[in-house]
């Protein structure tokens, strides 16, 4: 039997038996869909966590603190020490000083972050209004959003607006618990808001040397060449007691706890599946019995049991594969049905909008081609039965 008849006998179906067909198709999308969009929804939530916290800088740094039980201090020497290190692109000391800050009449207590600005693209904050640029001048500041919040300021308002800040350092000895208030002085044009919790504002360490003078580094930035050497960097620095963490660290233990939670919303999904795939194998048999004098008479004029056996293959995985596109329809329009709602919510609320729902290509081309091997896996059973009948029984059923 030629391929164009195999392909004719098998789409006979849609003709014949249109509705059974149909709704077979729409259960097999349903259960598809069903996966489709809870594993989209794992995907999303892993989408929007991790750019939430990362950044392409941000993956190659390190955190690199003094071990108090080791005795170790991050001072010049320590950095000079780190930095030569093979592996090692730039360095960023930081301090992390108790500070005051006072916009106008309103005070308020919280972190100062005295460092390079680099340090804001190494820790992956994210600026929602302004500036992050404040190198060509040693008088300006980023604030936290927490900051704006206390103000009750929009961010974009406090751009250009200029503020005073206190710092609380260790009186005398770098490793005094006895701080000493030493107020800045000159004031310091805000140029931007970054998003964070933490009561923060960043400023640079240029110009301030006079009051750090003596004082230890809170902790330092390391960022590595390329994430081939992350690793290697770091056990080196560990090796010269100190504690060292990295964002590396946190998103793949992300990915970890995400690959599982896709697994379980997946495992759910595959009980609609299966229940769909007992109803295409239900309606593959059915077309068996219905077929059974059919199959007789072309065995009769010189059908093969191979060629039998393919009809109903074809047949199966054609409504697999049709299975899967309608599947793909079904989740991620209600995928993005559902996100839109949300984000209206939000959006009414004053929240911040969100995509809740991501569907690699990867993902949605792995959905056809599962379809399409569920399709073919379920109609392998009746078609081996319709390969096997004798023809001259066939004839006999009625």
């Amino acid at each position: 039997m030629q391929r164009n008849d195999l392909l004719k006998l098998s789409t006979r179906m849609f003709k014949a038996r249109t509705g059974r067909t149909l709704l077979t198709i729409l259960g097999m999308g349903i259960g598809i869909g069903a996966i489709l969009f809870l594993v989209g929804l794992g995907y999303g939530l892993q989408e929007v966590l991790l750019k939430t916290i990362t950044t392409s800088d941000s993956l190659l740094a390190l955190d690199v603190s003094a071990d108090s039980e080791k005795g170790s201090k991050l001072n010049g020497e320590a950095v000079k020490k780190i930095e030569n290190q093979e592996g090692v692109a730039e360095i960023v000391p930081i301090y992390d000083a108790q500070a005051q800050i006072k916009f106008q009449d309103i005070s308020a207590d919280g972190t100062a972050v005295v460092a390079k600005p680099l340090l804001l693209k190494l820790e992956g904050k994210k600026i929602i209004s302004g500036s992050e640029n404040f190198e060509e001048s040693s008088k300006k500041i980023v604030i936290s959003s927490s900051f704006s919040n206390i103000l009750n300021i929009p961010p974009e308002e406090l751009e250009g607006k200029s503020v005073n800040f206190s710092l609380f350092l260790p009186s005398g000895e770098s490793n005094s618990e006895k701080l000493e208030r030493k107020d800045v002085g000159s004031s310091y044009e805000i140029i931007g808001v970054a998003e964070s919790e933490e009561l923060s504002f960043f400023v640079s360490s240029d110009g301030l040397e006079q009051f750090l003078s003596g004082v230890d580094y809170s902790r330092l930035k390391v960022k590595c060449s390329s994430s081939d050497v992350l690793d290697g960097v770091k056990e080196k620095i560990i090796g010269d007691n100190f504690l060292v963490s990295s964002l590396s660290d946190t998103v793949k233990e992300v990915n970890k706890m995400f690959r599982f939670i896709k697994i379980i919303l997946a495992l759910f999904g595959m009980v609609a599946l299966l229940v769909s795939a007992i109803g295409m194998f239900n309606t593959m048999t059915v077309s068996l019995l219905e077929r059974t004098k059919e199959i007789g008479i072309m065995k009769s004029i010189g059908a093969s049991d191979k060629d039998i056996l393919l009809i109903f293959l074809i047949e199966s995985t054609i409504m697999g594969f049709l299975g899967g596109l309608s599947g793909i329809i079904l989740g991620v329009t209600f995928g993005e049905a559902v996100n839109l709602i949300l984000n209206a919510v939000a959006w009414k609320l004053g929240g911040q909008t969100l995509s809740l729902f991501y569907f690699p290509v990867w993902f949605l081309l792995f959905i056809v081609g599962f379809s399409v091997l569920i399709g073919f896996l379920t109609g392998l059973v009746p078609a081996r039965r319709a390969s096997a009948i004798d023809p001259l029984d066939a004839l006999r059923s009625k």
